[in-house]
């Protein structure tokens, strides 16, 4: 029940008057107030709103974010506490379900998760249908959309236990298929998971194992990929996750839906910023450049944009970018790149957004963009596969909007639109026109 009512003065009665229409107004358990305008169709009204950025499109209870408070909440649980003392399998369990595994249920889904990490063999023969410089999202498109082929014994959206075996498959194939399009991409033979690793460790292997001789995975980078993989696991409503719940909404499969949310996250606004910090480090290119590239920084005159500082969503700090900052650190020390030229470009200007007024002041600090692209470049991988990362990471929070809309009262998703074409005119046929 609505606590609150707006009360709505709608112009244009036929005696000269207005009409009153009465909104109700409902409080979440955090966050702003949101007022239900579901009834303005009633008097022939709907709302304008490009981009959806004051439109609540769903009720949900799987995540939270305060912008300007710095706030990122997963079914209640603060982002760094989680990130600390928790994994990413546990924070998937968490998504899913609500609620943190007893240790019982902890085991026993880290182990039906671990357990079926393989694809259909079959699969592996798709892969040969893409270029070998074909970009590595392209193919995950296409890969994660053709599970619905292999694995139809489980589609029925309406059926609980199909999706959650959707979701196991999902999440526990997703890292196979990231590694497999980047061992396509140069040209290595596909490796096999392992199911003795922990789930980023088991990444990597499958990044950079090869046949030839044993690889070792480090406990220091296994436990920044599980990181990486947990500070992108959910992010509330954003474009890939809404593309999610519209496909989802006319009743598609879980697979075709996630390949939906890929290829929303493959744009640059989106899923690229970990990719534009990299480029950004090698256009300065040299320590001596970074004070001229500051000054072009801080022109408003100057199209230079420092990339990984700030956030549209954050407006005081994200609250990721100190665990991952944790991270960055611990992982340069284990691999001794400290002193590498690219990697002293980054740690420079992390300095410099920290002390200086000007970032201080608009509040342009280090976000986890900025961490995680140095992070993936130090582990050796490819900047084009940071956006496959991240869609490995995001799975499991698309799988819980999916399944939290499927289980819940939803309708297919049919936005409206302020319509500015020509009005109704007549044919007029080929000849006759001038």
């Amino acid at each position: 029940m609505a606590d609150k009512k707006a009360l709505l003065s709608i112009p244009g009665m036929e005696d000269g008057t207005n009409q009153a229409l009465e909104l109700p107004i409902y409080s979440g358990s955090l966050g702003p107030d949101v007022v239900d305008v579901r009834g303005l169709t009633s008097s022939g009204l709907f709302t304008y709103d490009p981009g959806f950025v004051s439109t609540a499109s769903c009720e949900s209870k799987i995540t939270y974010i305060d912008g300007d408070k710095g706030i990122l909440l997963h079914r209640g649980y603060p982002i760094e506490q989680l990130a600390e003392q928790s994994d990413y399998l546990e924070t998937c369990y968490l998504l899913l379900y609500g609620d943190l595994p007893s240790r019982q249920e902890k085991e026993k889904f880290e182990n039906t998760i671990m357990r079926h990490t393989m694809i259909h063999e079959q699969m592996s023969d798709l892969f040969s249908g893409f270029r070998r410089d074909a970009h590595p999202m392209a193919v995950m498109c296409g890969v994660v959309g053709a599970l619905s082929a292999f694995y139809h014994d489980s589609l029925d959206i309406t059926n609980e236990l199909h999706r959650e075996i959707c979701a196991y498959r999902l999440i526990s194939k997703m890292p196979t298929l990231a590694a497999m399009a980047y061992k396509y991409s140069i040209g290595q033979p596909f490796i096999y998971p392992r199911n003795d690793l922990s789930y980023g460790g088991n990444f990597l292997h499958m990044m950079f194992a090869t046949p030839c001789e044993e690889y070792e995975v480090k406990p220091v980078l296994a436990k920044a990929m599980d990181r990486i993989f947990l500070l992108h696991a959910d992010h509330e409503q954003n474009a890939s996750t809404s593309t999610v719940r519209l496909a989802g909404s006319s009743g598609a499969n879980p697979f075709a839906c996630i390949a939906a949310g890929i290829a929303a996250l493959w744009g640059p606004a989106h899923g690229g910023a970990n990719e534009a910090v990299l480029v950004m480090l090698n256009e300065i290119g040299d320590e001596a450049n970074i004070d001229e590239y500051i000054a072009k920084a801080k022109d408003k005159d100057d199209p230079f944009r420092l990339m990984g500082f700030g956030h549209r969503v954050y407006k005081n700090f994200d609250p990721r970018a100190k665990v991952m900052k944790q991270t960055c650190d611990e992982v340069l020390t284990e691999l001794g790149l400290e002193n590498d030229p690219l990697f002293r470009i980054a740690k420079r200007l992390e300095r410099i957004a920290l002390e200086d007024e000007y970032f201080i002041k608009k509040k342009l600090y280090p976000n986890v963009d900025f961490y995680s692209g140095i992070i993936l470049k130090a582990l050796g991988i490819p900047t084009e596969m940071f956006t496959v990362i991240f869609a490995t990471g995001r799975t499991p929070g698309w799988i819980a909007h999916w399944h939290e809309m499927i289980s819940g009262d939803y309708r297919i998703g049919r936005p409206r639109q302020l319509y500015t074409g020509e009005a109704k005119r007549d044919y007029i046929h080929v000849a006759d026109r001038s």
